[in-house]
């Protein structure tokens, strides 16, 4: 079904009135007041907004390298960075919002010689005074413009903050500064990003770090005291950033921030969240930080560009390459519009912006512009492609009432266990619009030993199965239900949970279960630290002929490169791994209670079939839960399981024991294996 998307931007009236009334570009925009609503920012009328705009600074430095004013001269500032805004509009770039810094040369005491990025310079007073006459100023004439703003604190992060530290502090003053202003408190069209790129808090284990849902546990304290130091006056839409520099988000999924209103403030660079190995690892990267909480609010991108370094023109260094395929840009848009819920900006210098479609410009600038492969050129006519797509007219019932709900991608889902998944509830309107109401559904869940399900995600707690029903009831009250099922295992053999590029360009076929590694490669499953301890063994089952030298490798880290344990089948069609007693390559026991990455190498010369992968506690070594060809076996249990080709001999008898056969026939590279399972009824 095609995804019809309804996205904001000032730019698309201003065409239209242009060509009636003649005004002046961007002037006496309608701005409609936004909200947060689910995962979506909205406007009044009930249409879901995605922004689009650039950042700006108020700097000597950020302005050009101190070349255009200097010296704290308010009007030089001023009169400056407005004219950057007009010169945008004059360029054509259809944006409607700006991120802008407050930035500590206005706030910092000048000559300090402490942190200049924040708290050790910081003067209330210098602060207050230039709130006024410099950064409110400057935020009044970009909504006057039509642009939405987003206004960040002055500097960045410490490498290391805690809760009631000196910049948590700092923090707080600044934004109850900032929220009781008289032209900034409660304004519709300003928003506030509560931080700039924190890397490493202090946990409740007294560790420092980013990587725990015990880290994210007290950022959530953190920005929560901000947030509510905020509230107590104001009630302007927040965005809250992530961990390691605004790109870990997905603790917050566990324990998010109270309140209304909230967004989350995102970072993304190529080489972030895997994107410089094509979409694939760039959308499993993103799935894995961005879409936790993507899942349940909206997401703010404050920080992102590229371009070939040839260039020296932007932070990130990559090319726009191509949608689904290699290269940065492309794929950040298509990660980004799929999402759904996305707004997003270039962070390139404004100033080089302005240039675009000036042909007086410098000979390096005219080049970085229209070079294809760098940002500005493909995001100025992405931005011109948004912009025709908002309605600015009310809604009808027809965009208020739901004809359909169903799950994207069928009624089953998979999860590994120990792991969560995003939902993709979708609703669809009797206009024929589509929003992902998976947050906001009423859901009911029959087996909570196996799945919770919670903001538009399931988490898996131990290997089985469940199922779910939602019912979501629209703003008429008109109600539609969804029933699925979710099956939560620890090695799924699925192209959406089974990974054939950890190492090397891989691929895996679904429906034939054939693995194909890179030279030397290694294809399996990620984890987030899984405790496999309750388990005695663990089963790896080939169903071809192992014409690859394959093995089977388990990692107690969560680096590639760390030693793991190693299991080679050899001329065996079966491992079998004693949990308990395996050792790793150096020397090391392996500790089952946090295993990282668990699959199978290869030296990549042919493709091999995986028949299964399990965990028991049986000392026969077989999966007693699963069905075998389809059928089950109650009220037995599993004396021996024996492999050989099948010649076409039946078998009656397997080392002069007796009792129940059940035959499974696996068909790999031409050759007929057979299974026979020996069961003997309780």
């Amino acid at each position: 079904m095609k995804r019809m998307k309804f996205i904001l931007n000032g730019s698309f009236l201003f065409l239209i009135l242009l060509q009636t009334v003649g005004v002046k570009a961007w002037e006496g925009m309608p701005m409609p007041e936004l909200h947060v609503e689910g995962r979506y920012l909205k406007d009044s009328h009930g249409h879901i907004v995605n922004l689009h705009g650039y950042a700006q600074t108020f700097s000597p430095w950020f302005n050009e390298r101190g070349t255009k004013w200097n010296n704290y001269d308010v009007e030089g500032c001023l009169e400056y960075n407005q004219g950057i805004i007009d010169s945008l509009f004059s360029a054509g770039w259809m944006m409607n919002f700006v991120r802008m810094h407050m930035d500590p040369y206005w706030s910092s005491t000048p000559g300090c010689e402490g942190r200049y990025e924040g708290e050790e310079c910081f003067n209330e007073t210098r602060f207050r005074k230039y709130l006024d006459e410099v950064f409110v100023p400057m935020a009044e004439y970009a909504v006057s413009k039509g642009l939405y703003v987003v206004m960040r604190p002055p500097g960045v992060c410490p490498e290391t903050i805690e809760i009631g530290g000196v910049y948590h502090e700092y923090l707080i003053k600044v934004w109850g500064i900032v929220s009781k202003h008289p032209a900034l408190n409660s304004n519709p069209h300003i928003m506030f990003e509560l931080a700039n790129e924190p890397i490493n808090i202090l946990s409740t284990d007294g560790t420092y770090g980013s990587g725990t849902q015990e880290h994210f546990d007290n950022l959530k304290t953190y920005f929560q005291e901000i947030v509510d130091t905020i509230r107590n006056s104001a009630d302007n839409i927040l965005w809250i950033p992530g961990l390691g520099y605004q790109s870990q988000y997905s603790g917050y999924a566990v324990n998010p921030i109270e309140g209304e209103d909230i967004g989350y403030a995102v970072h993304v660079y190529p080489g972030w969240f895997n994107s410089g190995s094509g979409y694939e690892a760039f959308q499993r990267g993103w799935e894995q930080q961005v879409q936790p909480v993507a899942d349940f609010a909206p997401v703010m991108v404050t920080e992102m560009d590229w371009a070939p370094e040839r260039h020296n023109m932007s932070w990130g260094k990559a090319i726009t390459g191509e949608a689904g395929g290699e290269g940065f840009g492309a794929n950040f848009k298509k990660i980004t519009d799929e999402c759904g819920n996305v707004s997003w900006l270039i962070f390139t210098e404004p100033h080089l912006l302005a240039e675009f479609g000036n042909p007086d410009a410098p000979a390096d600038v005219v080049d970085f512009l229209t070079d294809p492969e760098a940002c500005p050129w493909p995001v100025y006519h992405w931005y011109q492609e948004y912009a025709g797509e908002y309605d600015f007219e009310g809604v009808s019932d027809d965009y208020l009432t739901i004809s359909e709900l169903y799950i994207e991608g069928g009624n089953t889902i998979s999860v590994i266990t120990n792991s969560s998944k995003s939902v993709e509830m979708n609703a669809v309107f009797a206009d024929g619009h589509i929003e992902n109401v998976a947050s906001v559904a009423e859901i009911s869940v029959d087996n909570t030993d196996v799945i919770n399900f919670v903001r538009g995600r399931v988490f898996a707690i131990k290997d089985g199965q469940a199922e779910v029903e939602a019912t979501y009831t629209d703003k008429k009250g008109n109600q539609k239900q969804v029933t699925f099922q979710v099956n939560a295992t620890t090695f799924p053999l699925t192209e959406e949970l089974f990974n054939p590029k950890i190492w090397e360009d891989g691929t895996f076929d679904e429906t034939t279960r054939t693995l194909h590694t890179g030279p030397w490669g290694f294809g399996g499953w990620q984890y987030n630290g899984i405790d496999l301890s309750e388990y005695k063994y663990l089963v790896a089952r080939l169903g071809s002929a192992n014409n690859a030298n394959v093995d089977f490798r388990i990692f107690d880290g969560p680096s590639y490169w760390g030693s793991p344990a190693i299991f080679s089948f050899g001329n065996n069609s079966e491992v079998v791994v004693d949990l308990k007693n395996a050792t790793k390559d150096d020397g090391n026991p392996l500790n089952a209670e946090h295993i990282y990455i668990a699959g199978f190498w290869s030296n990549g010369s042919n493709p091999f079939v995986i028949d299964t992968v399990f965990l028991t506690n049986s000392v026969n070594i077989v999966d007693e839960n699963t069905s075998i060809d389809g059928l089950k076996a109650p009220g037995v249990k599993v004396l021996s399981v024996h492999y050989f080709t099948l010649t076409g001999q039946k078998v009656q008898d397997i080392e002069n024991k007796t009792g129940i056969f059940i035959e499974k026939k696996i068909l790999a590279n031409g050759k007929v294996l057979t299974e026979k399972i020996l069961l003997q009824p309780n």
